[in-house]
């Protein structure tokens, strides 16, 4: 009965943490890095791409009482691998978020990615039409021509490669240039790389708890797993900045310098690409040289797709195994501690950063972590 008792108390502690942070983790999925896109796109003004929401204060949000003013939209496309999301917000003259019916934002979704079109980019351009056309209902008619719409597409665009994913965001362009009626350019299309990918999104989550101008140990972390890749951010000290490594290919660090509020923080940031939800199952039923895999439960027999490649998939004859699984996992994983060169290591020798604001104390998980945590809730809700 007192084990039982215990297991109820979770389960309830479990289901009010995931509701009670359900609206800020729903908020910063889609890396992805919504506040920081929108503060991009505002007309208000503009700074240089490479810096814009890191030098220029009045991109950053006002934690004083909102002045009434006008209200002005943007609008977001994130084009991520598993599926395309758009988010309508609105802002008063200072950038601070107004409510649309009740709820931060408009949010809506359509599955598959625009990269499960990679051979036909018309077709995967004109599958943004439903979005399109429910965040243009939103925004008033004379607000369209200056209400500023981005697409910015993640992991499942930069796994296809520079030729297909250029295609499709030429494709992309074409569509919103006959079928938008917001404010475009062809600026407004692009792929957001791992790194811009998690900082933008640490910058949002911090923005949202109002963490940004305090020190970087007051600040929180973020892990974001999409589906075709996952990213790490954290602030961390100028102490650990300066002894970072570099990435393999030497040519940059893990750690990237950004002046936000009059504060300075070193951000470390880093992208797994091909370690998402969808890739990394990928990779665990493609390391067996035939279908047969542990981690598929008894008596399946069928197909997995994902970037374009099916990988036929069965459970062997003994049945799945969950220690068999797991060292398929940590083998796709690359978990390999001599292959570790820094004494602080992640996983595939990525250097984890060292100690910083929000590495252990402070995490904020997002995304598919979300979805998975939340499932988890309700079956032992159920139970």
């Amino acid at each position: 009965m007192l084990k039982r008792a215990r297991q109820q108390q979770y389960n309830e502690s479990l289901s009010d943490t995931l509701h009670r942070y359900r609206g800020v983790i729903l908020i910063i999925s889609v890396p992805l890095l919504i506040i920081c896109l929108v503060l991009f796109l505002m007309p208000s003004a503009r700074s240089s791409s490479n810096d814009v929401f890191l030098a220029n204060r009045k991109y950053l949000p006002n934690y004083g009482s909102p002045v009434p003013s006008l209200k002005s939209y943007a609008v977001v496309f994130d084009a991520g691998s598993s599926g395309s999301r758009v988010h309508v917000f609105c802002f008063d003259q200072n950038l601070d978020l107004m409510h649309i019916d009740h709820e931060l934002e408009v949010f809506s979704e359509l599955k598959p990615g625009l990269s499960a079109n990679a051979k036909h980019p018309t077709v995967a351009a004109d599958t943004l039409l439903p979005l399109l056309e429910k965040a243009e209902k939103v925004v008033p008619r004379s607000m369209r021509k200056t209400t500023p719409v981005k697409v910015g597409a993640t992991a499942g665009l930069r796994q296809l490669g520079t030729d297909a994913s250029e295609r499709i965001l030429q494709a992309v362009k074409d569509f919103l240039k006959v079928k938008s009626s917001l404010m475009f350019d062809d600026n407004s299309v692009t792929v957001l790389d791992g790194t811009q990918e998690g900082a933008y999104q640490w910058v949002a989550i911090n923005y949202l708890l109002k963490r940004l101008g305090k020190k970087y140990n007051e600040t929180v972390g973020v892990v974001d797993l999409g589906g075709g890749s996952v990213q790490m951010a954290y602030a961390i000290s100028e102490t650990e900045a300066a002894t970072a490594p570099r990435m393999s290919n030497g040519e940059d660090t893990y750690v990237k310098e950004m002046s936000l509020m009059g504060t300075k923080y070193y951000l470390y940031v880093h992208s797994y690409l091909n370690y998402g939800l969808l890739a990394a199952r990928a990779k665990i039923l493609g390391t067996l040289k035939n279908s047969d895999n542990p981690c598929v439960l008894s008596g399946y027999n069928g197909v997995y797709s994902y970037g374009g490649i099916d990988y036929k998939v069965s459970s062997p004859p003994s049945g799945s195994s969950m220690n068999k699984c797991r060292q398929e996992a940590l083998n796709a994983l690359n978990v390999n501690e001599t292959s570790c060169s820094h004494g602080k290591c992640t996983f595939g020798g990525i250097s984890n950063g060292g100690s910083g604001g929000g590495q252990l104390k402070n995490l904020f998980v997002a995304s598919f972590f979300y979805d998975r945590a939340a499932q988890v809730s309700k079956v032992y809700i159920s139970i």
